[in-house]
């Protein structure tokens, strides 16, 4: 296995994974990086350090983190865009929103999520996946399809309002090109004449049950680029470096781009996965002793 890359954090910018009421100005969360990024290289000064995707694409956000100082210390910044579903924009806008980004920062841009749903109708997911092929390709140097399974029913979206959002909810749980019993949708056979142009994104639970079926379908599909994590929030469980080595070792065949993030409940300005941490260093020192386990120069 080969770890490709870190990132710091998921989708900063989206207040159902950065708690804004706790951080309004962003400042926590650019300490946290810097003493993050800082950390990592002290490790494995050659590994590239992805500042986490965007939800949505805001550039006046990377601006206020360049402002700070953040950008001096991670070598990449990513997107993320779901214009099928949750975005207000159309999917032909892709090369517009990326150049909004390369506008004000001349560090490399990858896309390390992007999908569609199937929650309409297959083909719907179909198109999204086509089109991005068409549209993505030589504008970045990392894409990453979300995602390889749906999400289980009797699992929660990690989003803020939940149910109250109506069908923007319900999408989360259909954006896999298998469904939750295993079985294939069109898109599938429709993303391996793609893969070796699309990553995929695929978000392993603790202990979760599908990890073997994932390497299977990520062998079958030729998938040579995966973006996954490992939490913070999970490492305060009981035998958890237990599941991490199970999970890195089964991934070994992968060029992964492996995500830092989710603040455990005893350790951020309250008891929330988007909290804060109350002390910044603490996940610093996450992030360089999975980087030293997993990633070491």
């Amino acid at each position: 296995m080969t770890v490709e890359a870190v990132m710091l954090w998921n989708e900063p910018n989206n207040l159902s994974h950065w708690d804004r009421e706790q951080d309004p100005d962003f400042s926590l969360f650019g300490d946290m990086v810097k003493l993050a990024a800082k950390a990592i290289k002290a490790e494995n000064p050659r590994l590239p350090v992805v500042l986490g995707g965007i939800s949505p694409i805001d550039p006046g956000f990377i601006t206020n983190l360049k402002s700070q100082g953040v950008l001096d210390v991670v070598d990449v910044v990513a997107v993320h865009g779901f214009p099928l579903d949750w975005n207000h924009w159309q999917i032909d806008e892709w090369p517009e929103k990326l150049d909004s980004i390369r506008a004000v920062t001349e560090l490399p841009l990858w896309v390390t999520e992007v999908g569609a749903s199937s929650f309409g109708a297959e083909e719907v997911q179909v198109f999204g996946l086509r089109r991005t092929a068409q549209l993505l390709p030589g504008q970045v140097e990392r894409i990453h399809w979300y995602s390889l399974f749906d999400l289980p029913r009797a699992w929660p979206a990690t989003t803020r309002h939940r149910e109250a959002e109506g069908s923007s909810y319900y999408r989360h749980f259909y954006m896999g090109l298998l469904r939750e019993d295993g079985t294939p949708k069109q898109a599938l056979r429709v993303f391996a004449e793609y893969s070796q142009q699309l990553g995929l994104c695929q978000w392993l639970h603790f202990e979760d049950h599908r990890l073997e079926a994932a390497v299977r379908w990520l062998k079958e599909l030729g998938v040579r680029h995966l973006r996954t994590g490992l939490s913070w929030a999970d490492s305060h469980r009981p035998e958890a470096d237990v599941w991490f080595d199970r999970q890195m070792l089964a991934l070994e065949p992968f060029q992964v781009t492996l995500t830092y993030c989710f603040t455990p409940e005893s350790r951020g300005l309250r008891p929330h996965h988007t909290s804060p941490p109350v002390d910044p260093r603490e996940y610093a020192d996450f992030c360089a002793r999975m980087t030293r386990r997993y990633a070491a120069g």
